[in-house]
């Protein structure tokens, strides 16, 4: 009767009638020395089990950097100097958050599947105890928000997603240089009238490589060897200086 029971279960289990079939140009990113950025190629194609539905298919992509905890500060001008008022505490923002879309967000998924997956750039942002620290807590968010955005680390990209007969899509993103060490999540919905049908999930892996590597492990694991080493290449570097000065004073 268990069996029987569970058999009958599974068959009324409803089938994924459409699935994502991912790639990436590369899942790893280096950081080295001269790094200036990199373009991540996202593409894919969907599976399905039946025919295409008449209604169309939209596409949604994100990629999310590791989440830190981020304090954000108001500065006022007190007795003409600029000093700092008020802070908020955000539990956690991404170091990087990019969202590609087919169309406008607000039409391509609704505001219930955006507060259920946490999709857009202010939904990414955690900041549950904000409100206790200032009336206007959103104003903050919405500070880091703007400032990230200036930098290239936040981007919002409507229509950046190109779909080819509801079957094969594809887009870029840029990772700007100043990117934090870490997992990326990148993420694919398939959304049918502003509801998300199905969802897939990988990573990429961004990580120092080289002398950029090895001084970022010293920095960190022997922060006394690292400063002395600082301090010897500052005096060389200063001596050197000096004795170009003077050769090129004789001349």
């Amino acid at each position: 009767m268990l069996r029987l029971a569970l058999l009958f279960c599974l068959a009324a289990l409803p089938l994924r009638a459409e699935e994502v079939v991912l790639g990436l140009s590369s899942d790893k990113v280096a950081i080295t020395a001269t790094f200036e950025g990199s373009d991540i190629l996202i593409f894919g194609a969907v599976k399905r089990e039946t025919t295409i539905p008449e209604i169309p298919l939209d596409v949604v992509i994100t990629v999310s950097g590791p989440s830190l905890p981020v304090t954000v500060r108001r500065k006022d001008r007190r007795l003409g100097i600029w000093v700092n008022t008020e802070m908020v505490a955000l539990d956690a923002a991404p170091s990087f958050y990019a969202v590609a879309t087919t169309g406008p967000l607000d039409t391509v998924l609704s505001n219930t599947e955006d507060l259920r997956h946490r999709v857009s750039i202010p939904r990414a942002i955690r900041s549950v105890g904000a409100a206790t620290m200032a009336e206007d807590a959103e104003r903050f968010t919405d500070a880091l928000i703007r400032i990230r955005r200036d930098q290239g680390a936040y981007q919002m990209r409507e229509g950046a997603v190109v779909l080819d007969q509801q079957t094969l899509f594809r887009t870029a993103i840029r990772l700007p240089a100043n990117l934090t060490e870490g997992t990326y999540a990148t993420r694919i919905f398939l959304t049918r009238e502003g509801r998300v049908v199905s969802q897939f999930q990988t990573t990429i892996d961004v990580r120092k490589v080289g002398l950029e590597r090895w001084l970022f492990s010293l920095s960190r694991e022997q922060p006394m060897l690292y400063g002395l080493m600082s301090l010897a290449i500052a005096i060389a570097a200063g001596w050197l200086a000096s004795a170009a000065f003077q050769v090129l004073r004789r001349g």
